[in-house]
């Protein structure tokens, strides 16, 4: 069987990190016993690592990942090198704040064998208009500098085979913020045998959103050099 790795940073999830882990466990039923369930937790000003250390004790394929980063980017290039390392067939990767739907999942899956990856495509999103708006801006900067034409770059609803993302993983600095996009993008610009499959989103479940419109623009901004960059380095 495949093992499977489903991935996900935590950054003050208190309100919901409970529920998402029970939600999301059951979907390694049927997957290799060396299949894990994987949250990236550091930095958390509440009670997210409590939480998370006591339900390791009702979870046996739990694991927490440690980081010296609180961001969200960090956290995921972390998790998939340690997926990398321990030998998964394929990352799933899904946020902690309860966004996304499990029962999605096996549509993806079913789809592994066709596909290097299997990536979500919010047409509608519950976390607002602002958020629906900067990832068309994204979508639009992706065709402007590197050519290529993506419906959702940055979805957190993603099943990848391993190897295809340990192909371009030594491309970012560790502490390099907006990996998913860059992944997306050198799927496409590489032609890697990629698909885009609808998802639901939902509003946040609880909790804060870390971040405000003031650092999605700082990001944006450096978004833009960091692109630049990757295509001058692509050929």
């Amino acid at each position: 069987m495949d093992s499977l790795f489903i991935v996900m940073p935590a950054y003050n999830e208190e309100a919901n990190i409970e529920n998402v882990i029970e939600k999301w466990y059951p979907v390694l039923k049927g997957k290799s016993e060396k299949s894990r369930l994987v949250i990236a937790d550091s930095g958390s000003s509440d009670l997210t690592h409590s939480i998370l250390m006591q339900l390791k004790n009702r979870y046996p394929q739990l694991d927490i990942l440690d980081t010296k980063y609180k961001q969200h980017g960090p956290k995921l290039i972390a998790l998939y090198k340690y997926s990398i390392d321990n030998d998964a067939d394929y990352i799933f990767q899904t946020d902690s704040d309860g966004q996304t739907n499990p029962k999605e999942f096996e549509a993806f899956w079913d789809k592994r064998g066709s596909f290097d990856a299997v990536i979500g495509l919010r047409n509608k999103r519950g976390d607002g208009a602002v958020r629906a708006w900067v990832e068309k801006v994204v979508c639009l900067l992706l065709r402007i500098i590197f050519k290529v034409s993506v419906p959702d770059a940055n979805a957190p609803f993603r099943l990848m085979k391993t190897s295809v993302v340990e192909k371009y993983l030594d491309r970012f600095e560790e502490d390099y913020n907006l990996p998913n996009i860059m992944l997306t993008t050198f799927f496409s610009f590489y032609r890697e045998n990629i698909t885009f499959g609808s998802i639901s989103f939902k509003p946040r479940q609880g909790g804060k959103n870390s971040i405000n419109i003031i650092k999605i623009f700082k990001i944006g901004v450096r978004a833009i050099s960091d692109f630049r960059y990757f295509k001058k380095t692509m050929n």
